[in-house]
């Protein structure tokens, strides 16, 4: 049965950032194991699994955490895996980062947003309006959103000068659009951040790149999936002890 197409993309992305020649996802309860010190699944000597699909990928940062994650964690499906707490009783584990759920978009599947309250308009990464934004929302939610990291075009949504919402993208590997998405604190709970990220969205669909949305908030996986992103997969990052 061939794969779904944004499944063979997710794990094409996913395989080049393992950073390690041959990196392949596991078969249901047989995750692959790799050691890859330049993985860019986690952070830096943490050890990172992904799963997309029924499959799953893991990096460890050296043999010996590797050794420990394939006698640990084999046999468990592709959720278990990246669930912190089952991870956490078969591993020692010093602290984790996740999960977070990985959405994809088809290139037909974005959905409209109906009418909108205020126009959306257009401003570059390094407009000040936005670094206004960032620090209004604060260091755990600016963070959070990464748009502070964006490369292309930002969409926004003002009340006069002050920005309200703002989404754009961060160009990664394998023509992905990861998108970055932040609403002020003043301006939630009015479909904004739907709006700014269904133009940025449409802006990465016409440029021919995958959109990929990251989300743990369950506001933000709200957003994803109003806008016809779908969840294939699943990020944890561990820090072994």
């Amino acid at each position: 049965m061939p794969m779904d197409p944004l499944v063979s993309r997710a794990r094409a992305l996913w395989q080049e950032l393992a950073a390690e020649p041959g990196a392949a996802f596991g078969t249901p309860g047989r995750p692959a194991v790799l050691v890859a010190p330049g993985s860019a699944l986690a952070p830096p000597s943490w050890v990172g699994v992904v799963t997309v699909g029924d499959g799953a990928l893991i990096t460890a940062p050296t043999d010996r955490a590797a050794n420990s994650v394939r006698s640990g964690l084999t046999g468990l499906t592709a959720a278990a895996l990246t669930d912190p707490d089952t991870v956490a009783r078969l591993l020692p584990v010093a602290d984790t980062l996740g999960p977070a759920l990985l959405g994809y978009l088809a290139p037909d599947a974005l959905r409209p947003v109906g009418r909108t309250a205020a126009p959306t308009t257009c401003l570059s990464p390094e407009h000040a309006s936005l670094r206004a934004l960032l620090a209004e929302a604060g260091p755990s939610d600016a963070g959070e959103s990464g748009l502070a990291d964006v490369t292309s075009p930002v969409f926004v949504v003002r009340d006069g000068t002050e920005v309200l919402a703002a989404a754009g993208y961060e160009h990664w590997t394998r023509g992905t659009a990861h998108l970055c998405v932040l609403t002020a604190p003043a301006g939630r709970g009015r479909g904004l951040a739907r709006q700014v990220a269904h133009a940025a969205t449409a802006h990465a669909l016409a440029a021919g790149l995958l959109p990929q949305w990251r989300a743990r908030p369950p506001a933000s996986r709200r957003v994803a999936r109003a806008l016809g992103y779908r969840e294939v997969g699943r990020q944890l990052s561990v820090r072994p002890v």
